[in-house]
């Protein structure tokens, strides 16, 4: 690692006698590049906040007692070349084998214009989720465009915008079944042939719930017991294609609702959910254009009938319409429930896969319902085709119809697999007798060809494909064939050229800001810098062309990678084991709720249900905590925004018996580094407690502190946050979960693959390792900066953000700080005056950012009527000072309005963000320039980021809710 030659620089930088940590480097280092400040402008604001040194301020900053003292024992920060090409190595110890092993995974073809241009592009995978509905209308769009396809596919009436994988959306669906149904019962049926890790999913998130799960066929089931919900597989898992419609009649006679995991390509020719009485579909649309992964991300679907939009898990786009009257998009309904309802909220989602839902969007807009149905046909004709001439090789295939998934008995099983490997194919293997087999769209006749030799043990066939096919019957007839419309709308049948496409996908994304814009000032969601040399890797073969029920001697680099990847989480956080598989912070949440929970049971003490989560925290965390199974006792916070310890006290004495964790965000929620975090923990452990540490606030802390030193037993962490994953519209995420020794045995498996022990809560997400194709950013990120890289980003996190508080606190007063007056890497600004001062709400300082060019902050949360900043290291001093002239100049406006000077009503922070078209019309009746409204600060002339609509009335759009593309008949009140 490179070291500056200070006293040769001293002249040059006029800098005298000040020090500065050996990991600031030259800027042609990656962790230089990575950090926004150059060592001058560190020297700079270090001078404006009265310190001489990093170190003084975060010394100031950071509790001594909880001080890391040691050197995180990381590999030395290496080159973005060095680093690619050693990631290179590791990707090359994966093996890229034909895989037909299905069970909802499935190769397919990205549109290149689609993975370059939406995959590839940082102006769609750094932005965040559309919170801030008038600057992200581009992907709020792909987003309707998702909607649309799931419920023109599954024949149901509303579909959110995505979850975060089958699996979790059919336990999604079992949980709303048991909120909505009229039945009382407590059992929940669950067909026997769906997919094996759907299975084990739900019945993870059964047992926290207290549901009973009833396995069997659905065939031979009587409803006896009384059931609230069933889960049927379309196609099952065997590849059987079944009519439930009598199932689904008598589910309903018994007031049971049913939901159907079904496969969205099959829909294109098979009879949809909707049209068979379903009240549910969930589903995967990883094989519309989104790879593999060796498991994820991938986004999940979510449909099911108008009586459940206000249950519906998750996000939900609607359409409304802006002040002028032109319409837009928002997020609708309950999008943020988990914060209105918190411990009575009915799911702990707060994210979705965006940026996979957009793909698959998008997908759907480029092929169009002609082209959906002809690869939908070419697979299902494949796989008749291949049944027919395995079974004139003498084997039994299915006697049902199929789509895409043969069941093949054989008492040769073993021996074949052996064959397929000497081929590089990956079969599915049922049991010693039967094996599986899964064409997708990638599936070619040679491939055919290449399995029936292999059944038959031999390069000579005794027919022709053509002579199969020219015997065989393709078409579905009834009750299968499906008959229904789909994909009519216009935007599905617009883009089917390349030329076109591109300019529909460009044009979306000018109607999003992300950080390819400015900063995103977001508290609590650290949008940094995620890196090209990070993004890289997602896209090589070896990582996202694998399923991920290969067999583990085909993922050595996978293996590899993730065992670095906890070694290095474990080493940063100082816990002793890592699990990577929860696929987003809520899942980490829910997880690490569960291992505490199993860990008390194995003790002995299941009475411990109580989870103490103080008032302040994010609403996931009472989400997640019910949805455990806990009951949720909230802790009062003291006037500085603390843990009240007389309260925390009071409460763990009064529950002491039934105590089962404390959930706590370290930094605090209110941005600041409590000094009684280690007193906090140590009450809980002496109340037989365990104490969950919310993760949230990791960038504040790596290299610096580690919660399982402080106290903590268990972790969850935002890799899309602290690690470098972007966000990508509000999705793909992980949160993998760090635990001390005692709670490693608890901590999730995957029987498919056979992880985890035999104390394992069970699998979380559908997939073993989670999102894994997404961890080598976080692995990149890493090894790029090494140690002391790593370290200097926290220090310089918790610089920017104190400069930016120091900047501001005069024009907005800082709500909370830390005892020496500073703050960790966020802040909180006051705005609740400027209501009773000038009339001025939170909401319309976020809409005026957007005419300076930036998105607003955290609003309104944790403290209503606040702004919560957080600017992150990668921000540099001049986009700091930007913003700060920015929400300076926005101070002005507001006082001209308390003085008199401007108009109450007519103003403008009202009436923002100002559209282009609104400043081109003849007339305009406002009472300040065009300029003022358009053009209110200098770069703003240089470049201009234009809403493309104007404020959003929310209001509007839930009371005349439209979730899908419809004609302008939809925006009439």
């Amino acid at each position: 690692m490179l070291n500056f030659d200070l006293a040769a620089n001293q002249n040059a930088t006029n800098q005298g006698n000040c020090e500065f940590p050996e990991a600031i480097l030259p800027r042609d280092s990656f962790v230089s590049r990575h950090l926004g400040p150059d060592r001058n402008e560190v020297h700079e604001m270090l001078q404006v906040l009265g310190f001489s040194t990093l170190d003084e301020l975060i010394e100031s900053t950071i509790p001594a007692s909880i001080r890391f003292q040691g050197s995180l024992n990381l590999p030395e920060a290496t080159s973005e070349y060095a680093a690619l090409t050693q990631l290179k190595e590791i990707a090359a110890q994966n093996l890229v084998y034909k895989s037909f092993i299905g069970m909802g995974y499935y190769d397919c073809l990205t549109p290149p214009v689609i993975q370059r241009n939406i995959l590839e592009n940082p102006g769609w995978y750094t932005a965040y989720t559309p919170y801030q509905a008038e600057v992200a209308q581009g992907r709020l769009e792909a987003l309707l465009n998702f909607q649309t396809m799931i419920i023109d596919l599954t024949g149901l009436e509303i579909a959110n915008a995505s979850l975060l994988d089958e699996a979790t959306a059919a336990a999604e669906a079992m949980s709303m079944s048991y909120a909505v149904a009229k039945s009382k019962a407590n059992a929940f049926f669950v067909a026997d042939d769906c997919h094996p890790q759907i299975i084990e999913v739900v019945k993870t998130r059964a047992q926290s719930l207290g549901i009973e799960v009833i396995m069997g066929s659905h065939q031979s089931f009587d409803f006896q017991p009384p059931i609230f919900g069933a889960l049927l597989q379309y196609p099952a898992t065997d590849g059987a294609i079944y009519d439930y419609r009598e199932f689904v009649k008598k589910a309903h006679q018994v007031e049971a609702v049913v939901t159907v995991a079904a496969d969205l390509l099959s829909l294109a020719l098979l009879v949809p959910p909707g049209e068979f009485g379903a009240d549910i579909a969930v589903g995967s649309t990883q094989r519309f254009g989104v790879p593999l992964g060796y498991g994820g991300p991938h986004a999940a679907y979510f449909a099911t009938r108008e009586a459940y939009k206000r249950q519906i898990p998750g996000r939900i786009v609607g359409i409304s319409k802006d002040k002028t009257g032109k319409p837009a998009l928002r997020l609708a309904l309950q999008t943020r429930e988990q914060h209105i309802r918190r411990d009575r909220a009915t799911s702990n989602i707060c994210t979705a896969q965006v940026l996979l839902a957009v793909i698959a969007s998008m997908y759907a807009v480029y092929h169009g319902a002609e082209g959906i149905q002809k690869i939908a046909r070419k697979v299902h004709n494949l796989t008749v085709i291949l049944a027919a001439g395995l079974q004139r090789l003498g084997y039994k295939t299915n006697d049902t119809p199929i789509f895409d998934t043969l069941r093949v008995e054989t008492n040769q099983a073993q021996a074949i697999l052996a064959a397929t490997e000497q081929e590089k194919i990956n079969l599915r293997l049922f049991d010693n007798t039967a094996l599986g087999i899964s064409l997708d769209e990638t599936t070619a006749v040679e491939d055919i060809l290449k399995l029936w030799q292999i059944f038959a043990g031999k390069e000579e066939l005794p027919f022709t494909v053509a002579e199969i096919a020219a015997s065989t019957q393709f078409n579905f007839e009834s009750p299968f064939a499906r008959s229904s419309k789909y994909l009519k709308d216009a935007v599905f049948n617009r883009y089917h050229s390349e030329t076109e496409l591109l300019r529909y996908l460009h044009q979306l994304q000018a109607k999003d800001l992300s950080l390819t814009t400015s900063m995103i000032p977001l508290g609590s969601c650290t949008m940094k810098l995620n890196a090209t040399a990070e993004m890289v890797p997602i896209t090589w073969a070896e990582f996202s062309k694998i399923h991920p029920f290969v067999p583990l001697n085909q993922t050595q680099g996978y293996q590899k990678l993730f065992q670095q990847l906890e070694t290095w989480l474990a080493e940063i956080t100082g816990f002793d084991a890592i699990s990577l598989q929860p696929n987003a912070g809520s899942q980490g949440e829910y997880t690490g709720l569960k291992v505490i929970c199993k860990y008390h049971q194995s003790r002995g003490e299941k009475q411990r249900n109580i989870c103490l989560i103080p008032e302040s925290a994010h609403g996931t965390n009472p989400a997640s905590a019910v949805m455990c199974g806990l009951k949720v006792v909230a802790v009062k916070c003291n006037q500085r925004g603390d843990i009240d310890l007389a309260d925390l006290k009071a409460k763990t004495a009064k529950h002491s018996e039934k105590l089962a964790a404390l959930m706590v965000t370290y930094p605090s929620t209110h941005g600041v580094f409590e000094e009684q975090i280690q007193l906090i923990c140590e009450i809980i452990h002496n109340h037989g407690g365990q104490v969950y540490l919310d993760g949230a606030n990791m960038n504040a802390q790596v290299g610096l502190c580690r919660p399982g030193d402080y106290g903590a037993d268990v972790c969850h962490l935002n890799l899309h946050k602290t690690f470098c994953i972007p966000h990508g519209g509000g999705g793909p995420g992980m949160g993998p979960v760090g635990v001390k020794a005692h709670l490693k045995p608890f901590l999730p498996g995957n029987s498919v693959v056979n992880l985890g022990g035999k104390d394992s809560i069970g699998a979380v997400a559908a997939a073993p390792w989670g999102s894994a194709s997404i961890l080598p950013i976080s692995w990149m990120y890493i090894v790029l900066m090494g140690a002391k890289g790593l370290t200097e980003a926290t220090k310089i996190a918790i610089l920017n953000a104190n400069y930016l508080a120091h900047r501001l606190d005069s024009y907005y007063p800082v709500l909370f700080k830390g005892k020496s007056g500073l703050v960790a890497h966020e802040c909180i600004i006051d705005l609740r005056p400027l209501k009773k001062q000038a009339n001025i709400e939170v909401d319309d300082i976020a809409k005026r950012l957007m005419d300076y060019g930036f998105h607003a902050p955290t609003v309104s949360w944790p403290v209503a009527g606040t702004m919560m900043i957080e600017p992150t290291e990668s921000e540099s001093l001049a986009e700091l000072e930007r913003f700060c002239q920015a929400m300076m100049a926005i101070r002005k406006e507001i006082d001209d309005l308390a003085t008199g000077k401007a108009d109450l009503e007519n103003n403008l922070l009202k009436n923002a963000p100002h559209t282009a078209e609104t400043l081109i019309c003849s007339e305009w009746n406002y009472p300040y320039s065009r300029e003022e409204a358009a053009y209110p600060a200098p770069w703003t002339k240089e470049y201009k980021f234009w809403c493309p609509v104007g404020r959003i009335d929310n209001a509007f759009g839930d009371r005349n809710l439209v979730c899908s593309c419809q004609g302008m008949e939809a925006y009439q009140e």
